[in-house]
């Protein structure tokens, strides 16, 4: 049986390819609040900025390409079991090759019913709020808000406690309920934090690799595959 390796990842993943990161802004996604373009409550006050936001992110991804970090993960398939629960909300994993993604926070790639949270559409062209489906109803982005629930969170958990080897790279571990996953690993589990800026609220047992995603991962496989 193949080894299972799960990778948890964030902002800093996908940083090689130009994607800013709240922590590098000072708190803020691409000169904005995360407030006013992340919450329920920014949506209801200015549903036209967020809309205008969500359309300039997914017309972003036309303009950036997955880097090396995201291809060294996708061709590790060639050898392992390989998950991928990402925070990230752009499509950089897959479009490097990678088969199984886990998205917790959402796509920016897709828009759900404001209705039903189940219907959910591929989607490319712009949103706005008179975008509708088949049924009617209004179009949100399919994102998951600050202050919303995270759907996926019980089958990240599930994936993490699977895993033989953990890999947790381009995340401060700030943001819960994700930030809290590798504790779900069971025991035995090697755990590598790849981080240039690693976060201080670590176990023991978890090996750190103070580097950007790429480097790190190039220094996880040499060490470790």
């Amino acid at each position: 049986m193949k080894k299972h390796i799960v990778f948890l990842t964030g902002a800093g993943m996908s940083q090689e390819s130009g994607i800013k990161t709240f922590r590098d802004t000072n708190g803020l996604w691409e000169n904005h609040s995360v407030e006013d373009v992340a919450s329920p409550e920014g949506f209801e006050r200015n549903p036209a900025l967020v809309y205008d936001f969500y359309n300039k992110r997914r017309a972003q991804l036309k303009d950036v390409s997955p880097n090396k970090g995201h291809e060294l993960i996708a061709q590790l398939e060639n050898e392992y079991k390989v998950t991928i629960v990402t925070q990230n909300v752009d499509d950089l994993h897959e479009r490097a090759g990678s088969t199984n993604v886990l998205h917790l926070h959402g796509e920016l790639r897709k828009v759900r019913s404001m209705e039903n949270p189940k219907l959910v559409y591929n989607w490319e062209q712009d949103l706005d709020a008179s975008s509708r489906n088949e049924e009617g109803h209004q179009l949100r982005p399919h994102i998951v808000w600050f202050g919303e629930s995270v759907p996926e969170i019980e089958n990240a958990m599930n994936i993490v406690n699977d895993a033989d080897i953990l890999v947790i790279v381009g995340t401060s571990l700030q943001v819960y309920p994700a930030a809290g996953l590798h504790l779900e690993a069971k025991q035995g589990t090697r755990k590598i934090y790849i981080d240039p800026n690693p976060s201080q609220v670590l176990e023991a047992t978890i090996e750190v690799i103070a580097k950007k995603a790429s480097i790190g991962l190039e220094a996880f496989i040499r060490k470790h595959l």
